[in-house]
């Protein structure tokens, strides 16, 4: 939310009672020190990012990560205008396809403990939980 002029000037008289005019210098150095550097640090991870990408990086749309756009009234108003008709669609084509995974894993697993039963090699199934007198 950008700041308007007033609100600037509010926030200067306030850091002048606040901080004094002895000490007001001393920290707008540092406030501008740490702007300085947080640009720099900006650069630097955006010169890098170009560096590592080559030329993807130019192919990307960065609005499409800027937060702003992720406003939840929207999100719900564009999902509420949203045709019921494609909404059901999905979530039948979800729900068949998980039916449908579930069922081969079934098949899978039955198959895999017949096999189990009827290997002479698998070992015997210990009854009851094995319990250490000693451990404590």
């Amino acid at each position: 939310m950008p700041m308007n002029g007033w609100e600037f000037i509010i926030l200067i008289v306030l850091a002048v009672v606040i901080l004094g005019p002895d000490r007001l210098p001393e920290y707008a150095q540092k406030l501008a020190r740490f702007v300085v550097g947080a640009r720099r640090m900006a650069n630097d991870a955006r010169g890098q990012l170009q560096d590592q990408l080559g030329p993807e990086y130019e192919d990307i749309d960065w609005r499409q990560y800027d937060p702003r756009q992720y406003d939840p009234r929207r999100i719900v108003r564009e999902a509420l205008l949203e045709p019921i008709e494609d909404s059901v669609r999905d979530v039948r084509e979800i729900g068949t396809s998980t039916r449908s995974d579930i069922d081969g894993l079934s098949r899978r697993r039955r198959d895999r403990d017949d096999d189990v039963r009827h290997d002479d090699s698998a070992p015997e199934p210990v009854e009851g939980t094995p319990y250490d007198l000693e451990a404590t």
